[in-house]
């Protein structure tokens, strides 16, 4: 089904006026928050496909109208990513795209203070607690069907109020050289066990860990997830940063952590100092250490320009905007269009991920848990 609304989106596509070879460049590394503007970027490499939402509006009625004019995106995933998928949509389109940089937390929350005066047309994060906070205000506008048409369902809300556009797999980070396969925790609950104290480590203040708490909230429970924050108070030592975690576990200053699968493959990628000595392991078997926290994007009920808003919300999740996921540095797993993801990672059908519903992730009762547990 989803392959036959493809091809009929690229013979829509082929009739209309605008060339659509779209560049691709390699996905940076994350960046600082900021405010800027692009307007006709680059990004190096070609595809030959076509999306017909990214050519001439997203809305399935009229899957032809060209979008025009201009949209602002506040961007919470990595700035590099927004940026490639900004400057691939700006060349396909021409619409210009001004862009605000920011963390998860922020740009909800400014979002939610900002109500219906919000100048923001697009609404991207890394991961999925900071759209629920937006939903969950009566922010967002339905995402065109045709967009959501290419996400399967695990990887968007029930609600239909967003989407997933990218996903990256929760792992424990372990040091090689201190554990063996038969010595790792058979589940993220084992670590709060009193045989892990001081052995492991993660980033309590960061949005990351915060959404895996959320996925262990929806999966375990209120009682065991206090229970297991409050063990993590005893046990763990609290790092700034996945991969400052990473470089604690390189380092062997923990025998592990609980991190992001990006922060290992991009480092690996570079020079691979901050990782040579760790190790990846995937908890599998529907375990809550194996949450795959899903990327969202979503387009604001107060966009002032809702065609250009809704044709850059399926361009991220078209051929061309995953290939960006698959082909680039980012190491983050595509979710859209059936793109396979980067060679070096274990497939997303091997990770025995638990079924979880991002639209149920409560991230302000994760927070009140983890305060109550003297974490935050």
């Amino acid at each position: 089904m989803i392959a036959s609304r493809q091809r009929l989106r690229r013979t829509v596509a082929l009739a209309l006026p605008l060339s659509l070879a779209l560049p691709l460049a390699a996905c940076g590394s994350s960046g600082s928050g900021g405010s800027s503007s692009s307007s006709n970027g680059s990004a190096g490499g070609s595809s030959s496909s076509t999306s017909a939402a990214a050519a001439g509006g997203a809305t399935s009625s009229s899957a032809a109208a060209k979008p025009t004019g201009a949209i602002t995106v506040y961007n919470a995933q990595h700035e590099s990513l927004g940026k490639e998928w900004i400057d691939g949509f700006t060349k396909a389109t021409g619409v210009k795209v001004n862009v605000r940089n920011g963390s998860d937390t922020e740009m909800a929350n400014q979002i939610v203070a900002e109500g219906k005066a919000s100048p923001a047309d697009v609404f991207l994060t890394e991961n999925s607690p900071s759209m629920t906070i937006v939903e969950n205000k009566g922010l967002f506008a339905k995402v065109d069907a045709n967009t959501l048409a290419d996400v399967p369902q695990q990887y968007r809300p029930s609600t239909g109020m967003w989407t997933g556009i990218a996903a990256r797999s929760t792992v424990f980070a372990y040091d090689k050289s201190k554990l063996k396969p038969n010595q790792l925790p058979a589940s993220i609950m084992d670590l709060a066990k009193p045989e892990w104290k001081g052995r492991w480590g993660a980033s309590p203040s960061g949005a990351d860990f915060q959404a895996i708490v959320s996925a262990m909230l929806q999966l375990k429970g209120k009682d065991a997830t206090l229970a297991w924050l409050r063990a993590m108070k005893t046990n763990a030592k609290p790092f700034k940063g996945n991969s400052t975690v990473m470089k604690a576990v390189n380092s062997g200053q923990i025998d592990g952590g609980v991190i992001y699968h990006y922060y290992y493959f991009g480092d690996q990628a570079k020079t691979g100092e901050n990782s040579k000595n760790v190790g990846l392991h995937y908890f599998g078997k529907q375990d809550p250490g194996a949450f795959v926290s899903v990327s969202g994007g979503g387009v604001l009920k107060s966009s002032k320009n809702p065609t250009a808003a809704q044709a850059f919300l399926n361009y991220v999740v078209s051929k061309q905007g995953q290939e960006v996921l698959q082909n680039g540095t980012s190491f983050e797993y595509p979710v859209g269009s059936q793109v396979p993801a980067n060679s070096k990672l274990k497939p997303l059908s091997q990770l025995g991920a638990p079924a979880v519903d991002p639209a149920k992730l409560n991230s302000p009762e994760v927070v009140t848990l983890m305060q109550d547990a003297g974490l935050l």
